[in-house]
């Protein structure tokens, strides 16, 4: 056989399940065995616990559950076989050896958490539906511009739908304002049967758009919805439970309605606000349909008054409240500009969140200084803010702990085996061919850190920002010049951010992020939902925790974790310039891409955040904010709690006998884990 044809059946292999020939990677048994029968040290409470198993823990062939144990070796093993499968088809050395020693201390240091892979890795990374369907799964986030709806008006649209339902979070532009001409479609009927496939959902936005655009030939499109399962099929692949047609019938509907409604204006070109509406359409359908949510963030200009005031409840109520709510709105801002009057409207509601495109293009580190274009092809960023990203550019976050390591030397060792993930990702393409071609010639990739404020505790400031960012960026650097020159690919084009982190950082017992304590207190009250026909629920009373009915929601319970953080302040005794300040740090001694960082003000700081803006414009990439106010809930996610109320609830609980959670699938399929930019 020759190399070529060997090289064509192995990459034929990687997207399809059932290629085999005979060498999987498998960590030993024997190093396995030390684990069985034990859990690690999961954060807060028992709520770390809970929440790996509610959010991550699959349904095995077997009918049966995944315990930690299983998950976390799906997750080394599935790392490790790519790599042999990418080593493989490029003809290169790969030792089963060394990789053995590789993936076991792999493993430990995620069974310690002092790493994590995204959220998206436990869910998906060495299932088959990632050889099945590519890394699209794997990534945490992505970005589409509308720049060129006048050429293929349907792309942005048909992207946003595609990457939505693996649960990736997509940020896109306004770029296109002006450049889609509707047309009206012929008058005949065409029917047109819709698969039961995820890419049938999506190619069924594609041929909508085309027949208002440039294929009017198309018709009036009248869909047949018969071969969509019906709500609350089991999904196999994937996971979750099929929403039924309707979602994507009302999808059809308002988008058909959009169009109509552009043909009855004068000029019926699309304007910045169809464009927002018609991929806010897109979001509520996703959010509605089966378990998953996704994240939307649209990113618009200055001087664009219609798209600035498109969230103006007094002006456009009705839509604000139908779909408007499905994305973050963010402007593209410039250093030294006037902020006054868009602080105004964010100290009122939150948004617009802020971008620095200029910073983006020609910075990496701050540090570093001036890059001229380091990043030019760089046109926007994810739903959260923390990646640079080109258009149809996705990316992998992977989550570090500081805190949660001896030292800095420690720390330094955990970057190799973070990084290797992260960088592993890159070496499986997606199903989008042109995501591929911009993956693969970046292979840009996030490492993050979380419990950032607990390392400051821990370690102090001045320490965690030269022997943990500054000497961690540089182990980076080393590790990407080796591992690059090893698998014959491209140095990652950026490498660190900070993600806003959320479920995963739980799991390991760390603060989100670069964020304070979210709750009013340090000690606090975490409220979570979760179905009112879960296994879980008798799991949950059965170990002494309060499970009370949701009061809005008669589908839905509510139990109650009770945390103590007491190292760690919580934001309300922290200003905006603190929150700021940490921000900018970050951006100048760790994060090349960007810093995800949502600062809460207090009612008196309202009118300094366009202080904070001009204070700091030239030293950030991207920033957001949003009030601390009374929720006005009931039953809130957070409410403040003494210390001796939490000591006495969290006495009178047992372990949580997750032997007993099965059969009952994970709901993990949102894209990031965080508490403001996921829908």
């Amino acid at each position: 056989m020759s190399i070529v044809t060997e090289i064509d059946k192995t990459y034929s292999g990687i997207h399809q399940n059932g290629f085999s020939d005979g060498e999987y990677f498998r960590l030993d048994k024997i190093f396995l065995d030390d684990y069985v029968g034990k859990k690690p040290n999961f954060g807060f409470n028992g709520l770390g616990e809970f929440v790996f198993y509610r959010t991550y823990s699959r349904v095995k062939s077997d009918n049966t559950k995944e315990t930690v144990l299983d998950t976390f070796s799906r997750v080394v093993n599935g790392c490790y076989e790519i790599q042999r499968r990418y080593c493989k088809m490029m003809y290169i050395p790969w030792t089963r050896a060394r990789a053995q020693v590789s993936a076991q201390e792999m493993f430990r240091r995620l069974w310690e958490f002092k790493f994590m892979p995204p959220g998206r890795g436990l869910w998906a990374m060495g299932t088959d539906f990632m050889w099945d369907r590519g890394s699209a799964a794997l990534n945490n986030c992505a970005f589409i511009s509308t720049a060129d709806v006048d050429k293929d008006p349907a792309e942005p649209f048909h992207f946003m739908t595609d990457m939505s339902m693996l649960g990736v979070g997509v940020g896109f532009d306004t770029r296109g304002a002006g450049k889609m001409h509707v047309v009206m479609p012929n008058r005949m009927i065409n029917k047109i049967a819709i698969p039961d496939t995820r890419e049938g959902w999506a190619e069924s936005i594609r041929l909508l758009v085309q027949s208002y655009t440039v294929r009017p030939e198309l018709g009036r499109i009248k869909f047949d919805y018969s071969a969509i399962r019906k709500k609350g099929d089991i999904i196999k692949g994937f996971g979750g439970q099929a929403s039924g047609p309707g979602v994507l019938i009302h999808l059809h509907i308002m988008m058909f309605e959009l169009f109509d409604r552009i043909l009855r204006r004068n000029d019926t070109h699309a304007t910045s606000v169809d464009l927002v509406d018609f991929m806010n359409y897109i979001g509520k359908c996703v959010v509605a349909g089966n378990v998953r949510r996704t994240a939307e963030c649209a990113i618009g200009f200055p001087d664009d008054v219609d798209y600035v005031e498109m969230k103006d409840k007094t002006k456009y109520g009705t839509e604000c409240d139908s779909h408007r709510w499905a994305s973050n709105n963010s402007l593209f801002v410039k250093v030294g500009m006037n902020y006054s009057d868009f602080a105004a409207q964010t100290a009122t509601n939150g948004e617009p969140g802020y971008l620095w495109l200029d910073n983006i293009q020609n910075y990496g580190r701050m540090i570093d200084g001036r890059q001229e274009g380091v990043d030019a092809r760089a046109i926007g960023t994810n739903p959260c803010f923390e990646q640079s990203l080109e258009s149809h550019e996705l990316c992998c976050l992977v989550e570090t702990y500081p805190a949660h390591h001896e030292d800095a030397e420690d720390y330094l060792r955990t970057l190799k085996f973070a990084y290797l993930y992260g960088k592993t990702v890159t070496l499986l393409p997606t199903h989008c061919k042109r995501t591929n071609s911009v993956l693969l010639k970046n292979r840009r990739i996030g490492l993050s850190q979380s419990g950032i404020v607990q390392a400051f505790k821990k370690f102090g400031r001045r320490a965690v920002l030269t022997d943990f960012c500054d000497a961690g960026y540089k182990t980076i650097n080393r590790w990407d010049t080796i591992y690059s020159d090893w698998l014959c690919c491209g140095k990652s084009i950026k490498k660190t951010s900070v993600k806003p982190s959320g479920t995963v950082s739980l799991v390991a017992g760390a603060t989100a992020g670069i964020h304070y304590t979210i709750a009013p207190s340090r000690t606090y009250w975490r409220r979570v939902r979760i179905a009112n026909d879960s296994v879980l629920i008798k799991i949950l009373l059965d170990a002494g925790y309060d499970v009370e009915p949701d009061l809005k929601d008669d589908r839905t319970m509510i139990v109650k974790f009770g945390v103590s953080v007491p190292d760690v302040q919580a934001v309300n005794e922290v200003s905006i310039w603190e929150q700021v300040k940490n921000a900018v740090d970050y951006q100048r001694y760790w994060a090349d891409n960007q810093v995800s960082c949502t600062v809460q003000f207090a009612e008196h700081e309202r009118d300094q955040i366009d202080n904070v803006l001009v204070a700091f414009d030239d030293r950030l990439k991207g920033i957001s904010f949003l009030p601390q106010e009374n929720h006005g809930h009931d039953q809130p996610p957070y409410e403040a709690a003494t210390p001796e109320e939490v000591a006495l609830y969290n006495s009178g609980l047992k372990p949580l006998d997750m032997a007993k959670y099965i059969h009952e699938d994970a709901n993990a399929t949102k894209f990031c884990d965080g508490e403001t930019c996921s829908i």
